[in-house]
């Protein structure tokens, strides 16, 4: 218990309740987060980034992108921190950013190495496309593919960084 916050059961709520996320109306889904969070200490960094990612989710990223910049702000750390990041970059290229989302996922790709280093590829990828690099978000691609086939592993890395020479 931190704060009179038993962790693991409301770890065990907000996941049961993403658990069930296609099952519920947005608005009822976000007034669940809501209440969640509300359980937490104001301007707490994760209650903060789960209301941004509830609002993400449900289509609402205008009224996520300051929840996840204050979760950051306020010290988000771990897992969470690194998810932000991404959903934050992913927001603002939906939101017509994607320099932006450029900007912070090529400065992510720098943060020590996690489960999420394809998501951040991936993510990029897609924020290079909408910023007009297309060749550069295809050798991203297909060189965080590379690592994952069965073959063929070298050789798509090779393409991957000729496409970045023909630049």
């Amino acid at each position: 218990m931190s704060n009179g916050i038993d962790w693991d059961d409301w770890e065990r709520r907000l996941a049961e309740l993403w658990a069930a996320f296609d099952t519920v109306d947005a608005i009822t889904f976000i007034a669940r987060v809501e209440a969640l969070a509300a359980e937490l200490p104001a301007g707490h960094a994760i209650g903060l980034f789960e209301r941004a990612s509830a609002q993400d989710s449900t289509g609402h990223e205008t009224e996520a992108e300051p929840l996840y910049r204050q979760a950051l702000e306020n010290g988000l750390k771990g897992i969470r921190r690194r998810r932000a990041t991404i959903q934050l970059a992913s927001t603002l290229r939906n939101l017509g950013r994607a320099g932006e989302g450029v900007a912070l996922l090529t400065a992510e790709r720098s943060k020590p190495s996690d489960e999420l280093d394809d998501a951040v590829a991936a993510f990029l990828a897609l924020c290079l496309v909408d910023a007009g690099r297309t060749k550069e978000a295809a050798a991203l691609a297909l060189g965080s593919l590379s690592r994952h086939l069965p073959r063929y592993n070298r050789s798509l890395k090779r393409y991957a960084e000729t496409l970045l020479a023909d630049q």
